[in-house]
């Protein structure tokens, strides 16, 4: 028996002219990061955007963009707040700062059920902030959110651009688009666009580590002034 809240994403959806994915396959490589200032550059530019935390294990754009004492509003759905100039939704305002030990089917049924309940207007981008690895919350995302886009993220490490290499196979195989990949906390002159390019991906750019982002997280004026900012506006471009 077909869910008939699946339905009603798509309708949750239409007014979203484009839907990225920032994902990475493997945690710690500065996903949420590079979500939130790409959905701070995108509203500097002009654009309506959306910021969607769907890491239900360990939700960090609230803390990265400093959000707090704000909630959605209720009307036939829920209504993301406009907040820092993006429209934010996130598991967070409802799991507070409790984990959400989530397995299974119960990954699958929150995530169609955040999905759907969720009303987003007209928006010219949503950036969704993915969990990280290709276990079914990343497979849900795949086969429920309609006209999405991939943006991956790695660090220079062979271990983190080797899930992310599964993941271009992955995505590839199902004739899902993937924007490029962006190569993030580089300390050192090793890079990876020729092992991206090998797989067939867009090698975006590079971003070095930057020691005085952690400081910047939380307040969001210090963050667009942090050399990590720079270096990603510079990226921009190919979104």
């Amino acid at each position: 028996m077909s869910d008939p809240r699946i339905e009603v994403i798509e309708r949750r959806l239409e007014k979203v002219e484009n839907i990225i994915a920032v994902s990475s396959g493997k945690g710690g490589v500065g996903k949420s990061v590079v979500a939130s200032t790409l959905s701070l550059e995108l509203s500097s530019r002009g654009y309506s955007v959306g910021l969607f935390d769907l890491d239900f294990t360990s939700p960090s754009t609230h803390v990265i963009l400093g959000i707090q004492d704000v909630f959605p509003d209720e009307e036939y759905g829920i209504i993301p707040p406009l907040v820092k100039g993006l429209r934010y939704m996130s598991i967070i305002f409802y799991a507070l700062d409790r984990p959400a030990p989530l397995r299974g089917s119960e990954i699958s049924d929150a995530i169609i059920e955040v999905l759907a309940i969720t009303r987003w207007e007209e928006l010219d981008y949503l950036i969704i902030d993915m969990p990280p690895g290709m276990g079914d919350a990343t497979l849900d995302v795949i086969r429920l959110i309609p006209r999405i886009k991939f943006l991956m993220v790695s660090t220079p490490s062979k271990v983190a651009y080797e899930t992310v290499r599964k993941q271009l196979t992955l995505l590839r195989g199902l004739d899902f688009p993937v924007i490029g990949v962006i190569e993030n906390m580089v300390m050192h002159s090793l890079r990876l666009r020729s092992q991206v390019e090998e797989d067939g991906a867009e090698y975006l750019g590079s971003i070095n580590y930057d020691p005085v982002l952690e400081e910047a997280l939380g307040d969001i004026e210090r963050l667009k002034k942090t050399a990590m900012y720079a270096e990603l506006t510079k990226i921009v471009h190919h979104i």
